[in-house]
């Protein structure tokens, strides 16, 4: 029987490389499917996790949830809390220094409005800087390629009705539901900004 060449060079590179000709479909099958994963991971991640946190109560501020967990919590004291919080809130992004500082928002804006639920200083600071890269603080937002939406850009932007049901047109009620992900997710506007600075998401 005559064996062209071809033939015969493809067969010799299969027995140098010890794989049998049906095991390369199966190579790229699992090497597409390690880069599936990580490449949607980190938005599977976000939103999956965002479900596990309540947005704050109207009224309610961060400072005050976050101590109140300190105190409840009886192998966490405030002094523990303390030294959590304190390097958070001076963050600080691969290019050097901490979050620019925001100033006083206008009376009656989006921000002015988040500002009642944080205090002023540097959290304030880094949720300033943070929404700014994500929404320009628009309510209205629509990241059309991933879904997202809003001022806290929630992913899908209707997680943000467990805050209430004009989540879509609201900045309070936005506000609220992204402050009680970021509480749950990191800890503190200024760990969150921290992580967006580091990876590019939040």
């Amino acid at each position: 029987m005559y064996i062209s060449k071809d033939q015969h060079s493809s067969a010799s590179k299969r027995r140098r490389l010890g794989l049998p000709k049906v095991w390369a479909p199966l190579v790229i099958l699992v090497v597409g499917g390690f880069i599936a994963m990580f490449a949607v991971a980190p938005f599977t991640t976000t939103s999956a996790v965002a479900e596990e946190y309540a947005p704050l109560a109207p009224g309610e501020t961060l400072s005050q949830t976050l101590m109140t967990e300190a105190t409840a919590n009886s192998s966490f004291t405030i002094e523990a809390f303390e030294e959590v919080v304190a390097p958070a809130a001076a963050a600080v992004k691969p290019g050097g220094g901490a979050a620019p500082a925001a100033g006083t928002p206008d009376p009656g804006s989006a921000q002015a409005i988040a500002m009642g639920y944080v205090g002023g200083g540097a959290e304030f600071d880094c949720l300033v800087a943070l929404w700014n890269k994500e929404s320009r603080w628009n309510v209205y937002s629509h990241n059309t390629s991933s879904g997202a939406y809003g001022i806290p850009q929630a992913l899908p932007g209707a997680k943000m009705a467990s805050a209430g049901a004009d989540w879509a047109t609201n900045p309070d009620t936005q506000i609220r539901w992204g402050l009680g992900y970021i509480k749950g997710r990191y800890g503190s506007p200024c760990a969150a900004w921290a992580h967006s600075q580091s990876v590019g998401w939040y």
